[in-house]
C-alpha cells in the first residue's frame, strides 16, 4: 500500500478496533466503563461544588484537589465517550486530526495528574512539617503558579511528541488495536523511522514519573521524620491519617500506570487484550476512585458535604428535631389520615458518608434507566419495522420499569442527599402501591415475552396470525388487572392497620413489611398475604416461562436454524435472570431472614427495584440485532438533517 504523505493525512481515516479479541464482549464490557464514568462525572462534579460553595474548603490543600478532579474529568472524557460509541454503536471512525487531539490530551492530563500529586505531597510537606508558616507559604498566587507549572509542563512534554507523529508518513493498514488512540498503537501505523518518536515517549513518560516519584517520596521521607518527632503518639497518628488519602491516590495512578506503559513496549507476548484493558482501566478507575476516597477519608469534605446537603445538625432546626422526635414515639390519632407522616431512614446502621455515595450509585442507576428505557420507547415508537409483538411486550417493559424506579429513586435520593425523610401518610401507600403492582405487571410481561418466543419459534408462520394487536393490548390488559387484583386486598390490609409504635420506616422506600411492622395489632395477616400473593404469581409465571421454553427446546433441538432460535431468547433470559433471582432472594430475606443485617436486606431490595430496570435496555440494546439498527438509523438521520 503506498505511504500517504503528511499533506494528505489529515484527511486520512483511522479505525479503532476497540479491545482486540473482545469484540464480541463490547456490550459486556461497556457497562461497567459506563458506571465508572458516570461516577466519575457526579463524584467529580460534586466535589468541585463543594470546594466552591464552602469557603472553609478554600485552602491550598483543597485547591489542588479541584485541579485533580478537573483533570480527571478531562481525562475520562477524552477517552471514554469515543470508546462508549465503539462499544455500543460499532462507531469506530476517528479523523486522523480527532485521533492526535485525543492523544494530546490523554498524555497531557496523565503528566499533569502526576504534577498535580507532587504539589499535593508538598502541600502535605509544608502543612506538617511547618504547620505555622502553611498559609504564609501556599498563598493563592503561589498556589496558581504551581497549577500553571504543571499545565505548561505537560504542554511543553506533550506538544513534540503529537507534532513528530503528525509529520510521519502513515502506509499501513488504519487501523488502530486499541480502544483510544494511544501513542504507540498509532505510532505501528508510521512506515517511516518511528525510533526517535518511541525513544522521546518513553523518555518523557519515565522521567516524568522518576522525577515526581522521587520528589514525593523526598516529601514524605521529612514528613516521617518530622512525624516520628513529635512527642504525642496521637500527635503522629494524626499527622500520618492526613496523608492516608494521598497516599490511597499515588497507588491508584503510578502501580497501573506504570504497568500499562511498560507492558505495551516490552512485554509483546502478553495477549493484547490485557495490554488494552490495562490501559483503558488505568485511565477509567483513578478518575472514578479519587473523589470517592477523599470524600470518605477526609473530614473536612464529608462535613462539608452534610453542611451542604442539610446533613449536619446545624441545618436541622430544634422545632424540627422536635416534631421528628415526636413522630417517632406518638401514636396516629386518625390512622387514615393524611395528615399523619412516616420517616423514612434510608439504610439502616450505614452512617456518613455512605448516604451520598449511594446517592450516587443510585442516581447513576435511574439516569441510565430513564435514558435506555426512554430511548428504546421512542425507537419502537418512531420505527414502523418495530411494531410487531415482541417489541410490543418490550415496549411495556420499558413502561413499567421507568415507573418502579420513579416511584422509589427520586425520594430515596432526597432522603440520601437532603435529608427530607419525611413522607405523606397517603404517599407512602401510593409509593408502595406503586411499586408492589408494578413487579407484578414485571413478571406478567416477562411470561408474555416467553410466549411470545414460543409462538415465533414453534408456530412461525402463524406468528401474526395468533399475536395481533388486539391479543397483544388483551394481554396487557389482563397483567395490570392481575396486579391490581392482587394489590388492592394488600392496601387494604396494610392501610386499616393501626400506626402506633415508631413512625420510623427502617428502609430508604415504603417496603410493605417495613412499614407493617409499625402497626400496634398482628400484621402478620398482611404479611402471609404478601408472601402468598408474591410465591403464586412468581412460582405460576416460572412455571409457564419453563413450559414455554421447554416446548421451545424440543422444537429447535435438531434442526439447522437452531442456534438462531436459541439466539433470539438470549435477551429475554438475560433479563429473566436479572429480575427473578434478585426479587425472589429479597422477598424471602425481608420475610424470613432475620439473621440477615438489615443493611444488606434493605440494600438487596433498593438493587433488585433500579438495577433491572437500568440493565433491560442495555441488554436488549447490545443482543437485539433490530433494536441496535433502529437506534443507528435514528441517530444518523438527526445527523444529516
Amino acid at each position: 500500500m503506498p505511504h500517504l504523505h503528511p499533506t494528505n493525512a489529515s484527511l486520512l481515516e483511522l479505525h479503532l478496533t476497540g479491545i482486540p479479541g473482545l469484540q464480541h464482549l463490547h456490550h459486556w464490557i461497556s457497562i461497567p466503563f459506563c458506571i465508572m464514568y458516570l461516577v466519575t462525572l457526579a463524584g467529580n462534579s460534586i466535589l468541585l461544588c463543594v470546594i466552591k460553595a464552602d469557603p472553609s474548603l478554600h485552602l491550598p490543600m483543597f485547591l489542588f484537589l479541584s485541579m485533580l478532579a478537573v483533570v480527571d474529568l478531562v481525562m475520562s472524557t477524552s477517552i471514554t465517550l469515543k470508546m462508549l460509541g465503539i462499544f455500543w454503536f460499532h462507531s469506530t471512525a476517528i479523523s486522523l486530526d480527532a485521533c492526535l487531539t485525543q492523544m494530546y490530551f490523554v498524555h497531557a492530563s496523565s503528566a499533569m495528574e502526576s504534577g498535580v500529586l507532587v504539589a499535593m505531597a508538598f502541600d502535605r510537606y509544608v502543612a506538617i512539617c511547618n504547620p505555622l508558616q502553611y498559609l504564609s507559604i501556599l498563598t493563592g498566587p503561589v498556589v496558581a503558579a504551581i497549577g500553571l507549572a504543571t499545565l505548561l509542563r505537560a504542554v511543553v512534554f506533550m506538544s513534540p511528541l503529537t507534532f513528530q507523529i503528525r509529520r510521519l508518513p502513515l502506509c499501513n493498514l488504519a487501523v488502530v488495536d486499541h480502544s483510544y488512540c494511544e501513542h504507540m498503537a498509532v505510532l505501528r501505523l508510521a512506515c517511516g523511522d518511528t525510533a526517535f518518536s518511541n525513544t522521546y515517549s518513553l523518555s518523557v513518560s519515565t522521567y516524568v514519573c522518576t522525577f515526581d516519584s522521587l520528589l514525593i517520596t523526598l516529601s514524605y521521607t521529612l514528613i516521617l521524620r518530622a512525624a516520628l518527632s513529635l512527642s504525642s503518639p496521637q500527635a503522629c497518628k494524626k499527622a500520618f491519617s492526613t496523608c492516608s488519602s494521598h497516599l490511597c491516590i499515588i497507588a491508584l495512578f503510578y502501580i497501573p500506570g506504570l504497568l500499562s506503559m511498560y507492558i505495551e513496549r516490552y512485554h509483546q507476548k502478553l495477549p493484547p487484550h490485557i495490554q488494552v484493558l490495562l490501559a483503558d482501566l488505568y485511565l477509567l478507575i483513578p478518575p472514578a476512585f479519587n473523589p470517592l476516597i477523599y470524600g470518605i477519608r477526609m473530614k473536612q469534605i464529608r462535613d462539608a458535604l452534610w453542611t451542604s446537603q442539610g446533613l449536619t445538625d446545624g441545618v436541622l432546626s430544634l422545632s424540627t428535631k422536635a416534631r421528628f422526635s415526636c413522630m417517632a414515639s406518638a401514636p396516629f390519632t386518625h390512622p387514615n389520615s393524611s395528615s399523619s407522616s412516616f420517616i423514612l431512614v434510608g439504610v439502616p446502621s450505614l452512617e456518613n458518608p455512605f448516604p451520598t455515595y449511594l446517592g450516587i450509585l443510585f442516581c447513576s442507576g435511574y439516569i441510565i434507566a430513564l435514558v435506555g428505557n426512554g430511548l428504546v420507547l421512542l425507537v419502537i415508537g418512531l420505527d414502523t419495522s418495530l411494531r410487531d409483538p415482541f417489541h410490543c411486550f418490550l415496549g411495556m417493559l420499558a413502561v413499567i420499569d421507568v415507573v418502579m424506579v420513579t416511584s422509589v429513586v427520586p425520594k430515596m435520593l432526597s432522603v440520601f442527599w437532603l435529608n427530607s425523610t419525611e413522607i405523606g401518610y397517603t404517599a407512602c401507600f401510593v409509593q408502595m402501591f406503586l411499586v408492589h403492582s408494578t413487579t407484578s405487571e414485571e413478571s406478567g410481561v416477562l411470561l408474555a415475552m416467553a410466549v411470545d418466543r414460543y409462538v415465533a419459534i414453534c408456530h412461525p408462520l402463524r406468528y401474526q396470525a395468533i399475536l395481533k394487536h388486539r391479543t397483544i393490548a388483551q394481554i396487557g390488559l389482563a397483567i395490570v388487572v392481575r396486579a391490581l387484583l392482587f394489590m388492592v386486598p394488600l392496601a387494604w390490609m396494610v392501610t386499616n392497620l393501626p400506626y402506633c409504635h415508631s413512625h420510623m420506616v427502617p428502609h430508604s422506600y415504603c417496603e410493605h413489611m417495613a412499614v407493617a411492622k409499625l402497626a400496634c395489632t398482628d400484621p402478620r395477616p398482611s404479611g402471609l398475604y404478601s408472601v402468598a400473593g408474591s410465591s403464586l404469581t412468581v412460582g405460576m409465571d416460572m412455571s409457564f416461562i419453563a413450559v414455554s421454553y421447554r416446548l421451545i427446546l424440543k422444537a429447535a433441538l435438531g434442526k439447522k436454524s437452531c442456534w438462531k432460535a436459541f439466539s433470539t431468547c438470549g435477551s429475554h433470559i438475560c433479563v429473566m435472570l436479572l429480575y427473578y433471582i434478585p426479587g425472589i432472594v429479597s422477598i424471602y430475606a425481608q420475610q424470613f431472614g432475620s439473621s440477615i443485617p438489615m443493611h444488606a436486606r434493605v440494600l438487596l431490595a433498593d438493587l433488585y427495584l433500579t438495577f433491572p430496570a437500568m440493565l433491560n435496555p442495555i441488554v436488549y440494546s447490545m443482543r437485539t440485532k433490530q433494536i441496535r439498527q433502529a437506534v443507528l438509523k435514528m441517530f444518523s438521520r438527526k445527523v444529516h438533517v
